[in-house]
């Protein structure tokens, strides 16, 4: 409100006069009626926010500066990750039980050097063109990988013939509405088979910045996260897909992080600036999964012995507590 001289409070010509201030603290956007009004009221309080929170931040900084190495540690930020309710199948590394188990589970031939993997690549029946182009990108990233389309084979006729061709592995790229939405891993010839959801399909001509097409050398593995029983086997599923021995001439990554249960699927080639500056480009292609069931055997929709299945009802009751 103004004054009798007709000049708003904190808008004189004084110049020690002090600024108004936009937001008192009982301040609410939501006693606005004026919808447009709300909404402008509400971007300059984000606005203010912004600033207010950014002036603290260099605050801080300067403060840290100045104190140098007296300064205090930093305080770590509170995140649903590092707030994770504790899990009691939490692999240790150095467990003998874990370590008996990974010698003689279905992957110890492959980690031993045993067996060269090669992999059978199939679709749901009768796949359209962005399914179909998924797969051809999957194989270049896959070494020793088959595409092969399916026209009314069912999964149980498969397997064997796999089985005789020497196939170690079998991924079953499902589609919904003309869009990749389901991934089925299976590991020749005893198992295990997971089931996963897939969702965020990008193909290398939707990636921005990307690279040229990879190589054929063997790229590396990066399992990130896997910390759980369950999530060491998954871990386990998706390294016996590639050859034992990267060859590093090649640059190239391939990358699984797990993130709140949700696996993030990358592939990167590194690119050195110089000898101690190092970048990475994405090649593509590049999706996310989700864990729905793992089974013991080979795919067997009707008579199979699951060993965990996702429940949501059951399992999500809390936002911090993760499975793999």
């Amino acid at each position: 409100a103004a004054d009798g001289s007709g000049s708003v409070p904190g808008h004189g010509t004084d110049p020690a006069a002090p600024e108004r201030v936009l937001f008192p603290p009982t301040f609410s956007v939501s006693e606005i009626k004026n919808k447009q009004r709300r909404h402008f009221m509400f971007l300059r309080w984000k606005q203010q926010q912004r600033k207010e929170k950014l002036a603290l931040k260099k605050k801080r900084k300067k403060e840290r500066e100045a104190l140098g190495d007296k300064a205090p540690p930093k305080a770590i930020p509170k995140t649903i990750e590092n707030q994770r309710v504790y899990d009691e199948t939490t692999v240790d590394p150095n467990d003998e039980e874990v370590a008996f188990d990974e010698a003689t589970d279905e992957f110890a031939p492959y980690f031993n050097r045993q067996t060269v993997p090669k992999i059978l690549i199939t679709t749901s029946d009768r796949p359209r063109g962005r399914t179909v182009r998924f797969c051809e990108q999957l194989a270049t990233v896959i070494p020793n990988s088959h595409v092969y389309y399916r026209r009314g084979l069912a999964l149980k006729r498969i397997i064997p013939q796999c089985i005789a061709r020497d196939f170690t592995d079998l991924i079953v790229i499902n589609e919904d509405r003309k869009i990749p939405n389901g991934l089925v891993l299976s590991h020749l010839p005893d198992g295990p088979t997971a089931h996963f959801r897939m969702s965020s399909v990008r193909l290398r001509k939707e990636i921005k910045r990307k690279g040229k097409e990879p190589t054929e050398h063997v790229p590396e593995v990066i399992l990130n996260n896997f910390t759980t029983r369950l999530g060491h086997s998954i871990g386990r599923m998706f390294a016996a897909l590639f050859p034992h021995d990267p060859q590093f001439i090649g640059r190239q990554v391939a990358t699984f992080h797990n993130q709140r249960d949700y696996i993030f699927f990358r592939f990167h080639r590194y690119i050195f600036k110089s000898e101690k500056k190092v970048g990475i480009q994405e090649l593509g292609p590049r999706f996310t999964l989700k864990l729905r069931s793992l089974q013991k055997g080979t795919f067997d929709s009707k008579f199979g012995e699951y060993e965990w299945i996702h429940k949501r009802r059951e399992m999500d009751t809390s936002r911090r507590k993760f499975h793999l």
